[in-house]
């Protein structure tokens, strides 16, 4: 089926957490056609085609701005815990059917534009952006406890309360789990599986976006924060086993000075 476009940009958004696809096609689909590839709703409109992740991630292929407001704000009530500030990108695309696809300086080379050729790129560009929300927690979990290792070093221990250790260290495991909990969305889509033929398209995007080195490098992230995450357990069960022999001690003096009075 030949798509019209109304511009030759691809808008590409990380609107939240997750988005639910079982009520947003009930809602969508009573004005455009809608059709679900396992994790993605694929959205035709007279002018452009759109791709809604599971995710939360969009692509508007060819959609105007105007509209693309519009169908955004509709996207949006249907967001599992929206991102609190705008993530978006943007690709221009361009048919060139004499070539395979490529993508060069952010520009997207198409050998047609069929619906599973825009899909399977779009899953490359998804994942990237969704990478790209993971790098970044785990970057700034890092910076922000940058200086308990610094100060381990320098003084021998971490100048934080029990407590304040705890909310740390939840603080530590709740990015950790959240990363990995989403890990898998960042191996070859099992869209695939189904559709073989359009994975090179996929694998060309990813080539591109260096996926693969990227996630290599979240992952050497995950384990410093594991690190940190372990570091702050044995200091706070360093802080409990010290406190534990403070109780002994003074229950030993209080006995000792109970046994002189008597």
């Amino acid at each position: 089926m030949m798509i019209n476009f109304a511009t030759d940009m691809v808008e590409v958004s990380l609107l939240g957490n997750n988005i639910r696809l079982d009520s947003l096609i009930k809602k969508i689909g009573k004005t455009y056609f809608v059709k679900r590839y396992r994790d993605a709703l694929s959205v035709s409109t007279p002018k452009g085609q759109i791709f809604v992740f599971d995710y939360g991630v969009t692509l508007f292929w060819g959609v105007s701005d105007s509209k693309i407001v519009q169908l955004t704000e509709l996207i949006k009530e249907h967001v599992v815990e929206a991102s609190p500030q705008k993530d978006s990108d943007n690709f221009h695309f361009k048919l060139s059917e004499q070539a395979n696809l490529s993508i060069v300086d952010d520009c997207i080379n198409l050998p047609d534009h069929k619906t599973m050729t825009l899909l399977a790129v779009s899953h490359g560009v998804a994942q990237s952006a969704k990478l790209r929300r993971f790098e970044a927690l785990a970057e700034r979990t890092i910076k922000d406890n940058a200086y308990l290792s610094t100060t381990l070093a320098n003084t021998g221990k971490i100048p934080l309360s029990r407590n304040k250790l705890s909310m740390l260290r939840g603080a530590l495991f709740s990015t950790k789990s959240d990363i990995l909990l989403h890990f898998n969305l960042l191996d070859t889509p099992e869209f695939f599986w189904e559709y073989p033929e359009e994975e090179q398209k996929y694998l060309n995007v990813s080539k591109y976006l260096d996926i693969t080195p990227r996630v290599e490098l979240l992952t050497m992230k995950l384990s410093t924060i594991n690190e940190l995450h372990e570091m702050l357990a044995a200091e706070q069960n360093h802080k409990h086993s010290s406190f534990l022999e403070w109780i002994i001690i003074i229950l030993i003096a209080v006995e000792i000075v109970l046994f002189f009075v008597h």
